[in-house]
């Protein structure tokens, strides 16, 4: 275990015995960090290049090696390209299961319909040329039992709308993982598969656990890691110790090396870290980051869990986008910023020398509307569009405005778009 793992569990063992994501704090009070205490995280070396997007975009490639003839012209292929979007938890409370039942008594589409949630932000994941959702918590066999906070069981019709939604992937290591056990994982993952849905993280098998998710983009190769923290104290299943990966430079960068060995053009990383409500980057985050972005063979990290949007950096010439907020959740909490987060795009440009290379960097800011008991409608508002939109209420607008104010200065508090951040829609 290295030093990173054993801060985890001693940080676990003393304040983590049932961590955050939830749904009725009416404290306020800041949890316990996750690791190490809060620390400044200064901004990483710049990326060379006037758009400081991790170099100027490649030239062409000739698409053939002879020589033309006199007077016949030079073709050029153009690089290969493509997008990746990824967005924050999928943290289903009570109020959203609540709001699926409302609305598919309007559809008509089952007894819980999650569509009318999800739809705007639609053409952003199915505009993607890869999609990948965070689902923290587990699913519920299908009549339920379902529980919201602190020990989450959640309706499994959710799986087939985010498959509607456009995702491709979703990430599944989280500190909530184990909240039903290793059987309620394994009915997880069955229930994504049943949905079309590939995974990565939690693992049923010793095999699947050795074997990083590739997915085929474009014609390209993408490799998708995912780990966590810890489990809130829930112990890994002595019989299944595989089953949920965690936080170890080590572990990670030898997943990271078999996807390059099996012929991943991209490796992505998506680590569930982090203080929750803090916007901060923690030490151990930082260093994690550090540590990782200096494998040759890793090529972007993202994060979820604190449950407010995090900045954006460039870690030896690479992005990491520390957490992304939340999607969808339902937290009664007085922290501010749990009702807002972004879904992050990349553009992966092949160079010249056949490596893919972020091309260009985005973040598209996002707004859930609050719950209602009387008429529950809640939603994941895209707010760029939203606020373009004039049917969108003033009410609405406001409360956009406000979320777009504290996301631009969250994304960046680390000078990302000097690095060449911009906002999407």
């Amino acid at each position: 275990m290295n030093a990173f793992r054993r801060r985890l569990a001693a940080a676990l063992i003393c304040a983590l015995a049932v961590a955050g994501c939830s749904s009725a704090d009416d404290s306020g009070a800041q949890p316990q960090p996750v690791g190490t205490t809060p620390g400044s995280a200064g901004s990483s070396t710049p990326v060379p290049g006037p758009t400081g997007q991790q170099g100027d975009a490649p030239s062409a490639t000739a698409t053939g090696s002879a020589s033309p003839s006199p007077g016949q012209a030079t073709t050029k292929a153009a690089p290969r390209s493509f997008t990746v979007v990824m967005s924050g938890d999928v943290l289903l409370h009570s109020g959203l299961w609540e709001t699926a039942a409302n609305d598919a008594q309007r559809t008509g589409r089952g007894s819980m319909d999650y569509r009318p949630m999800l739809a705007d932000m639609r053409p952003v994941i199915a505009g993607a040329d890869l999609a990948i959702c965070h689902l923290e918590t587990p699913l519920a066999p299908k009549g339920g039992p379902f529980a919201s906070y602190p020990v989450f069981s959640v309706p499994p019709a959710i799986a087939p709308a985010l498959k509607w939604e456009g995702y491709d992937a979703c990430t599944t290591a989280s500190n909530h993982t184990l909240d039903q056990g290793f059987t309620g994982l394994v009915r997880t993952l069955n229930d994504l598969e049943a949905a079309g849905l590939a995974h990565a993280g939690s693992a049923a098998t010793r095999a699947d656990s050795r074997q990083p998710l590739m997915l085929d983009v474009k014609g390209a190769k993408v490799a998708l890691i995912s780990a966590t923290y810890g489990t809130n104290g829930i112990p890994i299943p002595s019989a299944e110790p595989w089953s949920v990966p965690l936080i170890d430079v080590d572990a990670i960068e030898q997943r990271a090396a078999r996807a390059r060995a099996e012929g991943a053009d991209v490796v992505i990383v998506a680590l569930h870290w982090g203080l929750e409500y803090d916007h901060e980057p923690i030490s151990d985050q930082v260093s994690v980051a550090k540590a990782l972005m200096a494998d040759h063979d890793i090529d972007l990290i993202y994060g979820h869990h604190a449950h407010v949007v995090q900045p954006f950096d460039v870690v030896h010439g690479k992005w990491v986008a520390y957490g992304l907020g939340n999607a969808i959740a339902q937290q009664e909490t007085t922290q501010e910023g749990v009702y807002e987060g972004i879904t992050s795009r990349f553009t992966f440009t092949e160079q010249p020398n056949g490596r893919f290379r972020v091309s260009k960097a985005e973040y598209i800011p996002t707004y859930i509307s609050a719950y209602n008991a009387a008429d529950p409608r809640m939603r994941w508002l895209n707010i760029p569009r939203g606020l373009a939109d004039p049917a969108t209420s003033p009410d609405t607008k406001a409360a956009m405005r406000a979320a777009l104010s504290r996301v631009n200065a969250d994304v960046n508090l680390l000078r990302a778009k000097s690095h060449g951040l911009v906002m999407g829609r």
